[in-house]
């Protein structure tokens, strides 16, 4: 069954006419390629910080981790948001970096080749690399603060390409 007509009152792609949620019906989109880039930011104290630098958490190597954990969390994504496609993933990048003395940043490109977006791959991804962290390192710095997540930019679709102004 096709998805209901899109209302121009209303832009909400998972809402039909009469308000319900739906999953959005991709199957006369085309295939093209796609990519989205996510990143996510977490600030720490100074030891925290150290510690990671220096893989001597006692729960181990905690960028390893936590990069292995936002590689799964792409592959996951359709199973912890609601209405999001089950997609194939022809690769993932993670990367962190250390903006700062105590605030690391985790970049996450994830490309596709299909009829629907990876958007929420690379956000959920981001989220997830950020919250590993903090779970590896919680036993130094409880209060260690996910500072922001959002996406950077993305590559392909009919709605073209965007870049975030920063």
């Amino acid at each position: 069954m096709a998805s209901p007509e899109r209302n121009p009152t209303n832009p909400l792609s998972h809402v039909d006419q009469n308000g319900s949620a739906h999953m959005v019906d991709v199957g006369e989109k085309p295939v093209s390629q796609r990519s989205a880039t996510a990143v996510s930011k977490i600030s720490m104290s100074r030891d925290a910080a150290e510690a990671i630098r220096d893989n001597s958490l006692a729960k181990g190597d905690a960028l390893s981790v936590a990069r292995i954990a936002a590689i799964q969390a792409v592959k996951a994504t359709p199973f912890l948001i609601p209405l999001c496609h089950p997609l194939p993933i022809d690769g993932v990048t993670v990367n962190a970096n250390w903006i700062s003395e105590n605030v690391l940043e985790w970049q996450v490109t994830v490309r596709s080749t299909g009829k629907t977006g990876v958007e929420i791959e690379a956000l959920t991804s981001a989220s997830i690399a950020a919250l590993t962290l903090y779970d590896m390192a919680k036993s130094v710095d409880k209060s260690m603060e996910i500072l922001s997540i959002h996406l950077v930019e993305k590559t392909g679709g009919i709605r073209g390409d965007f870049r975030r102004n920063e």
